[in-house]
């Protein structure tokens, strides 16, 4: 074997005339021997040799030069992909043939118009007047009591314009917007619009403060107090007037003499009156029950003083009878002897009762 000594020292070996590759210098040491740098000592912790590609291939040497490979590829998934509406694998398919005309520029679209009216239907307009509810109007209609510009109109789903001129009974009506007030009624006043004896009512305590026609819904008796509704909102004020919808009203009932736990259970059970039986929803004592004469009945019943009748036929007498609520309403803000307007949320909560 011989062995040779380079010009720059290292040590090579041949035999048979072969180089031994594996103890040869690289071409990078070859390339620093020649330019007389010298060896770098961090090449102990060199990376493996890197594999070679063949063909056409890109050489793995170029991705390395890319900032963040992984960044490029987050990016790229977060592009939506560009799908045709026409393609067979496409989620929505749609049936009409592709059509440019169809295709709009951004922001040339318009908002869809509606055909706005003033027209309204008669039964509407009378029970917005504030004589009766639309199923009383389509009655009135029927037997041909209300006119249009002086023709007697007896067909239903008819509408009129602004500049009609609606009568009945002889009388000009008038288009209003619906009022609900809530009053505290006090005692020796008379729940009507007009009284022929002249007596006290509760449109004298509006004092002619509100322009629209309204009326009380149900009756409170001329010495009871408490929440009273009033409107013009015939639909409303009939439906919660009748027994059907349940419409809950709570009375504070002051007696002359203590009542019995028996006559309690009594008055849910049910009291034969003169008109049918009477019963209420719930009755208890009122605060811890120390006080037997003062109890709490809750019932939707219609019928008129069913309270005071219900007791009488028990045998005891009310001294004093408040209501202090009325379709979940209640009169704790208003003082005795004034009134306050409903607010919308009290408006949507009695018309959804029922």
């Amino acid at each position: 074997m011989a062995i040779e000594r380079g010009k720059s020292g290292s040590i090579s070996s041949r035999k048979s005339g072969k180089t031994d590759r594996r103890k040869s210098p690289n071409r990078e040491e070859r390339s620093e021997e020649k330019s007389g740098k010298a060896p770098d000592e961090s090449r102990s912790e060199r990376s493996p040799e890197k594999p070679r590609y063949v063909g056409n291939k890109e050489p793995f040497s170029k991705f390395s030069k890319r900032k963040d490979f992984k960044k490029e590829k987050e990016e790229s998934a977060e592009k939506p992909k560009f799908k045709r509406k026409d393609s067979a694998f496409s989620k929505k398919k749609t049936d009409k043939p592709f059509d440019s005309k169809n295709i709009k520029p951004e922001g040339t679209s318009r908002p869809e118009t509606r055909e706005v009216t003033d027209e309204t239907r008669l039964n509407k307009y009378i029970a917005s007047s504030g004589i009766c509810s639309r199923r009383e109007a389509d009655k009135l209609i029927a037997q041909g009591m209300v006119t249009v510009n002086g023709e007697v109109i007896t067909q239903m789903g008819v509408k009129i314009k602004p500049t009609d001129v609606v009568t009945y009974g002889g009388e000009k009506l008038k288009f209003q917007k619906f009022v609900y007030l809530l009053m505290n009624k006090p005692k020796n006043i008379i729940t009507t619009s007009d009284d022929p004896q002249g007596r006290q009512t509760v449109m004298d305590i509006l004092a002619n403060t509100v322009k629209e026609r309204i009326y009380p819904v149900g009756r409170l008796d001329r010495m009871t107090t408490g929440l009273l509704l009033l409107t013009n909102d015939g639909d409303l004020a009939k439906k919660l007037a009748h027994p059907k919808f349940k419409v809950q009203k709570v009375y504070h009932v002051t007696l002359t003499k203590p009542v019995t736990k028996l006559d309690m259970i009594k008055l849910t059970k049910g009291v034969k009156l003169e008109d049918g039986l009477a019963m209420a929803d719930a009755a208890s004592y009122v605060g811890d029950g120390t006080l037997k004469n003062e109890i709490g009945i809750s019932l939707h019943s219609g019928k008129n003083r069913v309270i005071r009748r219900m007791m009488e036929e028990l045998g005891y007498v009310v001294s004093k009878l408040d209501r202090v609520s009325f379709g979940g309403l209640t009169k704790k803000t208003v003082p005795r002897g004034k009134w306050r307007e409903l607010t919308e949320r009290e408006v949507g909560m009695l018309k959804m009762i029922g």
